[in-house]
Order: structure tokens, then sequence, then C-alpha cells
């Protein structure tokens, strides 16, 4: 049963679950302190107060799947995903995670989180479906298409390894990108961990052994993960870096636990794993360049491990899933596979022109604050009339990360405040200040002064094409 049909039961309103899911204590907007989290995985902040004005209950479209709504439902949809996995707080009673972990455990909790998932399953990755097109030929059909995406992917690794290899700040590029890894590596370990469980042998007698191999060979090389975290001066706590998290970074990894879970969805589980093991083997010595040139040695290790796939090898992998599948469920078993794979396939495209995008507007920050002069003061010149937010805060006040679905200025009219778009930056901003943060670009804030008034014009796309 997919997703789609299983939301038209739902007891009440999709808004109306997802917002007493957020209501949740540890989904809390973050303070502070908080801006890194390396003592408490339960912590997910997620600024429930936007919920008010998001619409759940309309499935996004191809062109808005790196909106605000995209962003805070990954956030929750991960969160759903990880209420059944085992994370231990980092202190007993009286520890800030102990009343975190009771709340994220809570039998109200897991049960809001089945209802919140089906809503977001449906909100976020109904629209990969509307752009499934049929392969013909069967598992030859299926095994020649994933040779031809490892072909393609040698030659063309991705788009923001090319970005990072680019900007001028190198360090802060790295530093982001692998931050993002944490989005997705650890995630991906435990989704195939879930395949592991049940009894499943005669149905298909080699899975079991392939999902230990690679679960395994995950596991050997986590003391490198660790080292590689440790060599840029990073946590490998869970979910450290979780306001730093683009909600692209987080879209592959809570996909591939949705296929897992549902078990009706086998097929799709199996080639979308199989294209992650693909992504991650192309891209491996592109990373192990990057972290290698920004941290050094123990930036290259991690990747040096990761099984290298050869066009022989992935076919013969892909043949061995599928020749059980097709077995039992004839063209429906190749079908599902491959809507799997080609469902991994575009995400991880998005989450790699997404990543693009963010990295090189953080390394030219200095490029749009000239923008952000250009555009203030073509508003005033030409009177302009423009919609126009006006915040007043008070000092330590904080903006949990988040995206705009418009471009926006940032114009700090009285007092100061820190801006952050990356690990371990606080930007600051004073009277006069003024930024141009263009859409889908994560970032936050929080007030420095005794209170900041600041103003955010929204730039429409004629306006800002015109500097």
């Amino acid at each position: 049963m997919s997703p789609v049909s299983r939301i038209k039961s739902a007891p009440d309103d999709p808004n109306g679950i997802v917002r007493r899911y957020a209501a949740n204590s540890p989904f809390r907007s973050a303070t502070a302190e908080e801006l890194v989290n390396e003592d408490n995985p339960f912590r997910r902040p997620v600024r429930p107060h936007d919920l008010g004005f998001l619409d759940y209950g309309t499935p996004l479209t191809a062109d808005r799947v790196l909106r605000l709504s995209a962003l805070l439902g990954h956030r929750m949809l991960r969160t759903v995903h990880d209420a059944d996995l085992l994370f231990v707080p980092a202190g007993g009673a009286g520890h800030p995670s102990a009343d975190d972990a009771e709340a994220f455990r809570s039998v109200e909790n897991r049960v809001l989180a089945l209802q919140a998932g089906q809503v977001l399953e449906h909100h976020l990755f109904h629209w990969l479906g509307e752009q499934h097109t049929p392969v013909e030929g069967g598992t030859d059909a299926v095994v020649r298409h994933v040779q031809g995406v490892l072909e393609e992917r040698r030659a063309h690794p991705g788009k923001a390894l090319d970005v990072a290899g680019s900007t001028r700040h190198r360090a802060d590029a790295a530093t982001y990108l692998l931050a993002q890894l944490t989005a997705a590596r650890p995630a991906v370990q435990s989704a195939v961990g879930r395949g592991l469980l049940g009894d499943y042998g005669t149905a298909h007698p080699a899975l079991r052994g392939l999902l230990l191999d690679d679960l395994r060979e995950r596991a050997d090389r986590l003391p490198h993960y660790e080292a590689l975290l440790g060599g840029a001066e990073l946590s490998a706590e869970p979910y450290a870096y979780w306001q730093f998290l683009l909600g692209s970074s987080l879209a592959g990894a809570n996909h591939l636990h949705s296929v897992a879970r549902d078990h009706a969805r086998l097929g799709e589980f199996l080639g979308a794993w199989v294209h992650h093991r693909l992504d991650e083997s192309v891209t491996a010595a592109a990373y192990g360049e990057v972290f290698r040139e920004a941290f050094g040695e123990d930036g290259a290790a991690y990747f040096t491990g990761v099984p290298q796939l050869t066009g022989e090898g992935i076919a013969e992998l892909t043949g061995a899933l599928l020749g059980p599948l097709v077995e039992r469920f004839g063209a429906e078993g190749a079908l599902s596979f491959h809507r799997g794979f080609e469902d991994a396939r575009r995400l991880a495209a998005v989450s790699d022109g997404d990543l693009a995008v963010q990295l090189d507007w953080a390394d030219r920050l200095d490029e749009y604050k000239d923008k952000a002069e250009k555009l203030d003061s073509l508003i005033a010149a030409n009177n302009i009339e423009v919609d126009l937010e006006t915040f007043v805060e008070s000092h330590e006040e904080t903006s949990t990360t988040h995206v705009h679905d418009d471009h926006r200025l940032v114009v700090v009219e009285v007092g100061q405040m820190h801006f952050w778009n990356n690990v371990g930056q606080m930007i600051p901003m004073n009277e006069g200040d003024k930024l141009l943060i263009p859409a889908e670009r994560l970032h936050g804030s929080m007030v420095r002064s005794g209170t900041c008034t600041y103003h955010q014009p929204v730039i429409s796309e004629e306006l800002l094409g015109q500097v």
C-alpha cells in the first residue's frame, strides 16, 4: 500500500496531525546555547511556530522541494524514523537529555509519529511518483540502466564537490560538506539494518547476507568516520549539527528509511539501497581529496575504504537482488526496483544541486552584502513598494535555522545580531548592515544587543535581476 492511499484514512486533518507531533518537547525551537548539540541526541529543533502557516495536506511539486515546508518536514520525518532506533542519553536523571529522551520514547510520541509519518511522506515524496517512467525489458533493462548511471556518475561525481574544490574558503566549504554527510551516512546504516530483521530466507536466500556484508563494512569504517570528524574538529555525536543540515541532505536517507519500513515496498528499498552504494562509490575519491586538502590525511582514510563498484560488479549485485523479486512478482518486481533506484537518484541530484548553491552563497557573502546595498538603494531611490516584515527581538533571542520561500534582505536598523550559515561561524551584523538571503538558503541568527530591530524586505525576481 502506498503512502498516498494510506493517508486517506487519517483520523484528522493532516496539518493537525503534524502540529500535534511537533508539539513534543524535544522539537521545540532552539535557544542561544543550542546552535551545536553534542550531548543530546533527542533534541531536534523544528520551529513548531512556523507550522501554523504551512500546509502539509498538499503534496510538494518538483519545483518546491527546497521550500520551508520541505526543510521542516524532513526534520520531522527523520525523528519519525528514529523513534524506534537506539539512541543513548548523555546522562542519567537530572541531565537535560533525560527529559527529552523520555518524551521522545513515550508511547504518545510513537503513536503520533506513525500518523505524522504518513502525512509527511505524502507531502515530501509524492512528486517522485509523478516522474516514474516504467522500464521495459525486465531484469536486463534494469541492469543496463543501473550500469549506465554508474558510468555517467563516474564522469560527473557531483556539482557540490566541484564547488567545494573551487571556493575561496576551502576549509569552510569542507566543514559544511562534512556536516551534510552526518545527515546521511549513519542514517543509511540504520536503514540497511532494518532490512536484516525478519524471516525471508526462502523468499530471497541471498538478501540477508548481502545486507549483512554492507552493514559490517560500514561498521568497520566507523573509526575512520569518527577520525574524519575529529580531524575537522567536529563531533561524531548523533545530530550534533542538526541545525546546519539541509532538508535535501536529510531527504535521501529519509526516503531509504520510508521504503525500508514499508515491507510492501521491498523492491523499492533494494533499488534505493543500490543507488546509495553507487553514489558512495563514485563520490569517494572526490570527497577524499576535498577533505585531505582541508584536514590532512585523516580526511581521506574513511573514503579509501568505500567499496568501489565496477560495471560488472553492480550488474552482479543488481541481478542477485532482482532475481528472486522477478521470480515471485514477475515484471512488477523489476518495476518496483527501478522505481526505488530512480527515486533515490532524483533525490541525490536535488541534494547535490542544493548543496552546491548553498556552498557558493556562503563562500561569496561579501558579494551578497554588496547586492543588498544596491537593492536597498534601488528601492529607496525609486520608491518601490515591497512586502516587508519587521522584527523586534531581545538579547539572545534565537532564530532556529530555516529557509525562506522568497528572496529577502536583512536590514539591521537598531542593535546587533549574529548571523550564521555554517558550523563555527558567527557573522556580526550591526546597525545599518544589510545582507541578501536568496530563497531556499539555510541560515539562522541570534540577537547580541539588549534589543534588535531589523527588517526583511521581500525581493522579487524582477527586482533581483536589476543588480
